[in-house]
């Protein structure tokens, strides 16, 4: 396929285009293979343009069309030509729904045109081939392929747990000692990958056969095999075993990740399932299962070849049913809730009346008392804990990378925030491709999509509005994270897992976010100045009172931002400051002004 083939109209004059918040502006409209363009020219022909307007139309999420047709116009006839009868005075008007929730209006001269800019885009922008996309096309001049992809290798994590475990006496052979603990399965582990007493880096799934969703390498328990492994692999969804996401450096306790056993209607059962998990515990020790399905769905899923841990099998683990929705019910709620937003007429009662209805709160609410749940159980309860639901792909995820941003202070670092991504969102496999496909104004019918990472981003942000000093990034990494999410420059979040970003090649093809992300210049701009290292455990409030609507991402674009933005900066100037004492009294100055009780016991905490 050409690209060319499937633009019917490359440029068109005389376009305006109009946003809500900014004037409009006249200039010539121009559909590139993934961009458009709008290029004015304020100071005439003569003048160099400016562009307005640099879009990629990957992130054109529903295009809407309407014509208008003012009359005939018939030219005099003239002997050597025939009569040409066309269109007079006729327009028409496209607007651009986007899936960072933008919304454009371009009115162009001529319904021919109209209709063919409008075909074009929508061909276009349903490009569904991963290689097509703009990614594999866009090559920046102060970035190299390489760079960025090797930032947070799964090997690094393991060693920092490796180190802790020592720290903590944990381990009396260290990493990488003479001791090598005998596994339950009778087979070594392979000896050139590392390992402590209690957790070994294994690469049973280095060709994706094993599962393959989940990365080349994971971490598990030391005295397991990997023979053992597969067969537990087998007896789980999409082979997705239990693996380990979090190692609690306090006290030792360990959050694992899986999917749903395959115990189906005859309840059957896999011994060396079983003893992967009896491997995290101690004799004595308890551990907590936390089921992101309702008890109802676990047991309807058994019927279907799924199911749940039974507790005659796994004496040792407690199930806890915490549902959260993913899939339709959520994507509706996202629907609704933009078009709440983007409703001006509405009254207050009836704001109100939408904003409830669209449920979209009470997911948030709900994702973080799970998580909350599953930082307590480790913390306090001092208890492993393994999170699964069905497919382990989208609620699971959602519900490890939350805790360790409350449980981890080096989460709530930029760099550190970026490495949990990779490793729990884009390396265990959640499916980007498929989830961000549409955004909330798609007339599509709604296949896989679902804003599970876009939640995550909201919950992180619930954080930052309670803990307004404990994370070191800022609200604007987390806009650029969901804009990335559904339509990017960059291959980061590209395909479903790793084994697709493998075969389209995508690390070898393709700049890495983070590569751009870090960047001396791009870095400051994400970073949050009133940030001070706190080293303690952050337990949100998931009163219904303290959740609040993200209105920096739900309105970004229907108010301005402008007098939020100044005060930033002007915060960011302060503490610039050459003098210490004055950004000593500023940072003291910005504490007592805020009205928010959380940020003001954050410290006493």
């Amino acid at each position: 396929m050409e690209f060319s083939e499937l633009i019917k109209t490359a440029t068109v004059e005389s376009v305006l285009l109009s946003c809500t918040g900014l004037p409009a502006v006249k200039g010539t409209l121009c559909i590139t293979s993934h961009h458009l363009l709008l290029s004015s020219c304020p100071g005439g022909d003569a003048q160099p343009g400016t562009v307005e307007l640099w879009l990629l139309i990957r992130n054109v999420d529903a295009v809407e069309k309407r014509v208008q047709n003012l009359g005939w116009y018939q030219p005099p006839r003239t002997s050597d030509c025939p009569r040409d009868t066309r269109l007079a005075g006729s327009s028409g008007t496209i607007t651009l729904r986007c899936k960072d929730l933008k919304v454009l209006q371009l009115e162009i001269p001529g319904m021919e045109e109209c209709l063919n800019i409008a075909s074009s885009i929508e061909a276009l922008s349903s490009v569904d081939s991963v290689m097509m996309m703009y990614p594999f096309f866009y090559r920046p001049q102060n970035l190299r392929l390489e760079e960025g992809w090797r930032l947070f290798p799964l090997e690094q994590y393991f060693q920092q747990i490796a180190s802790q475990v020592s720290l903590e006496g944990r381990d009396p052979a260290g990493l990488g000692g003479e001791v090598t603990p005998p596994t339950r399965t009778g087979l070594p582990p392979t000896p050139h990958l590392p390992q402590t007493s209690q957790w070994r880096l294994s690469d049973v799934n280095r060709d994706f056969t094993t599962c393959p969703t989940y990365p080349p390498a994971v971490i598990v328990p030391a005295a397991v095999g990997d023979d053992a492994l597969r067969k537990a692999a087998r007896f789980r969804q999409g082979g997705r075993f239990p693996v380990l996401s979090y190692y609690h450096p306090k006290n030792g306790t360990a959050m694992l990740r899986s999917s749903q056993p395959l115990t189906g209607p005859n309840r059957k059962r896999c011994r060396e399932d079983e003893m992967l998990l009896g491997a995290v515990l101690d004799e004595g020790e308890r551990g907590f299962i936390i089921d992101t399905r309702s008890a109802q769905a676990a047991k309807q899923a058994r019927m279907t070849g799924g199911g749940t841990e039974p507790k005659s099998s796994y004496p040792q683990w407690k199930r806890l049913h915490r549902p959260l929705e993913r899939g339709r019910p959520l994507q509706e709620s996202f629907i609704k809730l933009v078009e709440a937003c983007n409703d001006a007429s509405i009254n207050m009662d009836r704001w109100l009346s939408r904003l409830e209805s669209s449920r979209w709160l009470s997911h948030v609410k709900a994702a973080l008392s799970t998580a909350c749940l599953a930082a307590q159980c480790m913390d306090r309860e001092e208890a492993s804990v393994l999170v699964h639901g069905a497919e382990g792909t989208d609620t699971t995820l959602l519900v490890t990378a939350l805790a360790q941003v409350i449980l981890d202070p080096s989460c709530r670092t930029l760099g550190g925030f970026q490495g949990l991504l990779e490793r729990e969102w884009i390396e265990a496999g959640h499916p980007f491709h498929l989830r961000c496909a549409r955004s909330a104004y798609s007339h599509a019918r709604l296949k896989q999509e679902a804003p599970l990472f876009l939640l995550f981003l909201d919950c992180v942000w619930q954080l930052s509005r309670q803990f307004p000093f404990s994370l070191e990034f800022s609200e604007r990494l987390l806009l650029t994270l969901f804009d990335n999410a559904y339509a990017s420059a960059y291959g980061t979040f590209l395909c479903n897992n790793e084994k697709e970003r493998c075969l389209c090649k995508v690390k070898e093809s393709t700049h890495s976010l983070w590569a751009w992300l870090n960047q001396p210049g791009e870095k400051k701009k994400y970073l949050n100045p009133l940030y001070s290292h706190n080293a303690l455990v952050i337990w949100p409030s998931v009163e219904p009172q303290s959740i609040q609507l993200w209105q920096g991402l739900f309105f970004r674009w229907i108010r301005s931002s402008q007098y939020l933005d100044e005060a930033w900066a002007e915060i960011q100037r302060l503490l610039e400051g050459n003098n210490p004492p004055v950004k000593e009294n500023a940072g003291n100055r910005l504490r007592r002004s805020l009205s928010d009780p959380a940020a003001q016991t954050e410290n006493k905490r």
